[in-house]
Parts: structure tokens; C-alpha cells; sequence
């Protein structure tokens, strides 16, 4: 017979950080029904060990809460998988070779698609129809960058879309061109949708393709939940909310997701009552903690490197003087603090696009302006990116209860830094950027996510980048090269908390996860490795590999090796 204390799985004989102020350390976890059941050393814990009780040993290894990614697009990131996926490539030829052999294999396909492209691979970070047009067999070709804020076509696109030297830039965009005002074949922000409209929308069976893709792929790195970035019809790509209700009906859906819900910046509030029908909707099916939508994201900005984050002073020239250029703010002020105070008295969370320090602090000062009546709430509002904050705004995050949401893997001096961003912000600004230690010691609420397909969504990269601030090195390799900005670094036990605890809290999940603790549920995640046992000036948290995750104490990904 089996007791009532009896476990179902326990994995005993590793070292166990919990994340738990009250017993950071531990050697083993027992789980039943789901649950964490007990914690502590392997004598605490071999008591409930029954005769149908599986044990895992974990052979020195080390046990972690399950991994989550406060900011991430799973739907667009599988889907691009599925694609013409540029993503595993950096140079102009490795790109080109990818899609050459893309299109050799899919004569069928009338439009090439996908996506994945580095900025610092081409002249001022931008690619040219030219470089499409010998490889697409006169096709229309359209790949946004990774970051998605930028788009290469070819000259078959343009030619569709109507898009020559007399089209306008859009207010929200910009068309790049050659001398004679001739399009050369990149799109940045708005004016991707010039031909983003006329391609061939991607289809909810895609989408649940993607999904399911993307799922098996993030839990293969050890995340256990994340916050879908966005979540409704963009730039031509199938809204995902339908998906994951699909894979919630037929109990495929096995990570922990907060869907955030895309607020469309040219429809206005008019769109609010059918935000909260979405909602409600979520609510109805059912779905517990494995899928909700009680989160709406707005894109308040641009990306530096295309001169259209929202700047407090103008972006420099190649001379090192001021443009005239302060970048794009997508929401005007006045109306991102009306939108959010909306939101925030129909207590949805709110989560913004801020790169530049003029779009940080105007969505300051909306959240202030939503609270100022006293009503603080529990939404947990949290600003994404980060990239340039003004210090003067630093303590308003904790002040104001605000969440820093960072992607800490760009915090590191590449090309795309050192080329495309630093000259054009110069060294007050540049000193300003990802200040994620800062805001960590001011108080603030951190929480670490990928941003992937934009950028990898290996957790123990963005821990490598956080803890040094150097790029992730080649496996054996060691540091490659100074750190950027490195008092900004983190320890390894602040940055796993922004990657646990923190992105738990920003889906308000830390009651149920985000540390082993027992009566959490059975999210966990086992590395190959103790990592703080690790040579960390050798690149070792960055050459750690994941062996096994579970939720709800089930195995969702095993690794062969194990």
C-alpha cells in the first residue's frame, strides 16, 4: 500500500538552490501529486520514499525552481523555425547561403519567408533588395531582422507592395534609400507593414505548429513558464490567443503562460472593451495557471540602432553632433497616460516596449498618473528592454512598484553596440545602458527574459551576460572580451532569482513557483552541473546544459545524456 506520505518522484543526492531565503541550500526534493512535498538533506527526505516512488539520482548535479522568461514570442520564434531561419548565422554570406538553399527546397512557396538577421552583418547595419533578387528566383522575399524592427525585401516585394522613390516614410517608420530616393530594400518599424501587409498571412495551423515547436524547444532549455509578449494580430502573423486556448482544450499545453494582449497603437481606447471580453474568455475556459491573459503590451518605441528609440536628446551623427533626430514615441505622452490609466482601473498588468530614455520615462509617468488617486493595486506593471535609463528615473521603479524587465543578454559590447549603437548616443548615454545592477540595488523588482526570436532563449546565456557582461563564449573558449559596463554586473544568485523568483512575481506565480519550497508546485529544472561551483571567469554558467525539466512533477524534457 502507498502512504499518504509517500512521494511519487524523489531527487535526492545533488545540491538544491531553492531560492528560498529560509533555506537557500538543500540536497533533495520530494514530490507528490504534483507538489513539492519535502526539502531538505537526503536523511530529511528518504522517509517518503514508498515502494512505487521513483528515484532520481542526481549524482552531484544541481536542482533549480524551473526557469521562466518574462518576455518572449514562442508563437513567432517556432514558426520561424519552421521558415527560412537565419537565425544560427552572422555574416552576409552565411545569411545568403540559408536563404538560397531555403528556396531550392521550397519551389512550391510563393513567397519566401521567415526571418533571423543580424544588423551588423551589412554597411550601416542594412541589406539590400540586390542581395535577395539573384537568390529568390524573382520571388517576393520578406525577413525581418531579430529584433523585428527592421525588414530585408526584395525587389519583387517592393514592386508588389507599390513601394518606389515616391512613396512617403510613414510617421512611425522609415524607408531606406539610395541617392536618387530609391528604395534599397530595408524597412524599419512602421514601414515594414508597407509590405508586411501584402504578405501571405501565417495561418493558425502554422501558429500551432510554431507553438508546440516552440514549447518542446524552450522546455528543452529549462523554461518552465513565460509571458508571451504578445499576444494578437501584427505585421501579417495569425493571433496566438485562439492557439493556446487550443492547446489548453486538448492538454497539450504543458509550460505556465501569461499572455500578454497587443495593444493596437492606431485603434486607441476603443479597443479596451475587447480586451477585457479576451479575458474574460481565458478566464471561462477553464485554463488555471497554465494560460491567462490578464496583461496588455504596448510598444511605446523603436531600437536605437535604427535611430527610432525614444530619446530625451537627439541621437549624434557620424561626426559625433546632434541630428535632430530624438527618435519615435509610438503612443503620444498624453495618450499612453490615459491608455494606461484605463487599463490599469480595469486591472489589467501593463507591459511596455521601452528601449530609449524618453520612452522610459514617459511610461513613468503614465504609471504615476494611473496611481496618483492612491489605488496602487496589485498589477505589477513592468517596463521591458530598458536599454538607456536616465539615473534621475532609476529609484522611480521602486517608488512606483514598477517591475525592470531585462534582457540581459544584450548587455554586452558586440558589433551591433559597438558600430551601430555607442557612436550615435555617445558616452553620457552609453554609460546609461542596461543598468540592471543599479536598479537591483535600488529596491527594485527584477525579472529576466530572452525576447526570443530577437534573441537566444538559453536562460544560462542571459545569466553569463548578467554575471559578466561580456558575450557568451565560444564552448571551452573563455571570456571573449572587457566587460561592458561592468559595474552593472550581477552574482550568479541575483541573476537566477531575476530568471526564477522575479519573472514568477511578474506573472504573479510566486505563491505557486519560482522556488523550491515545499506545497509550490513541482516546476524544477536539473543542470549538469553545480554552477556555482564553477570557474565563472571560464565561461562555465554559459556551458552548462540542461538534463531535465519538469512541471507539475512530470518530465518535460529529458536530455540523452541523463
Amino acid at each position: 500500500m502507498t502512504g499518504d506520505d509517500d512521494a511519487d518522484v524523489i531527487l535526492a543526492g545533488g545540491h538544491v538552490y531553492t531560492v528560498d531565503p529560509s533555506r537557500p541550500w538543500a540536497r533533495a526534493v520530494a514530490v507528490r501529486h504534483g507538489r513539492i512535498l519535502a526539502v531538505g538533506d537526503d536523511a530529511d527526505v528518504r522517509p517518503h520514499a514508498g515502494p512505487r516512488t521513483e528515484v532520481v539520482d542526481l549524482d552531484g548535479r544541481l536542482l533549480l525552481p524551473g526557469f521562466q522568461d518574462a518576455h518572449v514570442h514562442p508563437p513567432q520564434g517556432g514558426v520561424e523555425m519552421l521558415r527560412c531561419d537565419l537565425t544560427g548565422e552572422r555574416t552576409r554570406a552565411g545569411f545568403r547561403e540559408v536563404i538560397a538553399r531555403y528556396g531550392a527546397a521550397n519551389p512550391e512557396l510563393d513567397w519566401v519567408l521567415g526571418g533571423g538577421w543580424s544588423m551588423e552583418a551589412f554597411p550601416g547595419g542594412c541589406p539590400t533588395a540586390a542581395d535577395l533578387d539573384d537568390l529568390s528566383g524573382g520571388r517576393p522575399v520578406y525577413l525581418p531582422n531579430r529584433d523585428h524592427h527592421s525588414a530585408w525585401v526584395s525587389s519583387r516585394a517592393l514592386e508588389l507592395a507599390g513601394v518606389d522613390r515616391d512613396t512617403p516614410d510613414p510617421v512611425d517608420g522609415r524607408i531606406e534609400r539610395d541617392e536618387s530616393g530609391n528604395p534599397t530594400g530595408a524597412l524599419h518599424e512602421g514601414a515594414m507593414q508597407l509590405v508586411g501587409r501584402i504578405v501571405p498571412p501565417t495561418t493558425a495551423e502554422e501558429v500551432r505548429r510554431g507553438l508546440l515547436q516552440a514549447q518542446a524547444y524552450l522546455h528543452s532549455l529549462g523554461v518552465t513558464a513565460w509571458q508571451d509578449a504578445i499576444v494578437g494580430s501584427f505585421s501579417g502573423f495569425e493571433d496566438s490567443f485562439d492557439a493556446y486556448l487550443d492547446l489548453v482544450d486538448h492538454d497539450l499545453l504543458t509550460a505556465r503562460v501569461e499572455g500578454a494582449m497587443w495593444w493596437d497603437r492606431h485603434e486607441g481606447a476603443g479597443q479596451l472593451d475587447k480586451l477585457i471580453e479576451r479575458r474574460a474568455r481565458a478566464r471561462a475556459a477553464g485554463t488555471g495557471t497554465r494560460f491567462r491573459a490578464n496583461t496588455v503590451k504596448i510598444m511605446q518605441d523603436g531600437v536605437c540602432e535604427t535611430f527610432t528609440a525614444a530619446m530625451l536628446r537627439p541621437y549624434l551623427d557620424h561626426a559625433g553632433h546632434e541630428t535632430g533626430n530624438c527618435g519615435l514615441s509610438f503612443v503620444e505622452p498624453d495618450a499612453l497616460r490615459d491608455f494606461v490609466t484605463r487599463l490599469h482601473r480595469a486591472e489589467f498588468q501593463v507591459h511596455v516596449h521601452a528601449i530609449g530614455d524618453r520612452a522610459v520615462r514617459e511610461t513613468l509617468d503614465a504609471i504615476e498618473a494611473a496611481t496618483s488617486d492612491g489605488n496602487r493595486g496589485d498589477q505589477r506593471h513592468h517596463l521591458a528592454h530598458l536599454q538607456v535609463v536616465h539615473p534621475e528615473d532609476l529609484p522611480r521603479f521602486r517608488q512606483l512598484g514598477v517591475v525592470a524587465n531585462f534582457q540581459p543578454l544584450w548587455a554586452h559590447a558586440d558589433r551591433q553596440m559597438t558600430e551601430l549603437t555607442i557612436p550615435f548616443l555617445g558616452p553620457e548615454r552609453t554609460a546609461w545602458q542596461y543598468p540592471i545592477a543599479s536598479l537591483a540595488r535600488s529596491g527594485a523588482a527584477v525579472a529576466f527574459g530572452s525576447d526570443w526570436p530577437v534573441s537566444s532563449p538559453n536562460p544560462l546565456a542571459e545569466l553569463h551576460v548578467a554575471v559578466h557582461r561580456t558575450p557568451v563564449p565560444e564552448s571551452g573558449s573563455g571570456a571573449v572580451a572587457d566587460p561592458f559596463l561592468p559595474a552593472e554586473r550581477v552574482d550568479l544568485a541575483t541573476g537566477i532569482r531575476a530568471l526564477t523568483l522575479g519573472s514568477a512575481y511578474v506573472n504573479h506565480l510566486e505563491n505557486a513557483t519560482g522556488s523550491v519550497s515545499p506545497g509550490k508546485r513541482a516546476d524544477l529544472v536539473v543542470l549538469d552541473r553545480n554552477v556555482f561551483a564553477v570557474d565563472l571567469a571560464d565561461g562555465g554558467v554559459a556551458e552548462a546544459n540542461v538534463l531535465l525539466t519538469l512541471v507539475d512533477g512530470t518530465i518535460v524534457y529529458a536530455a540523452a545524456s541523463l
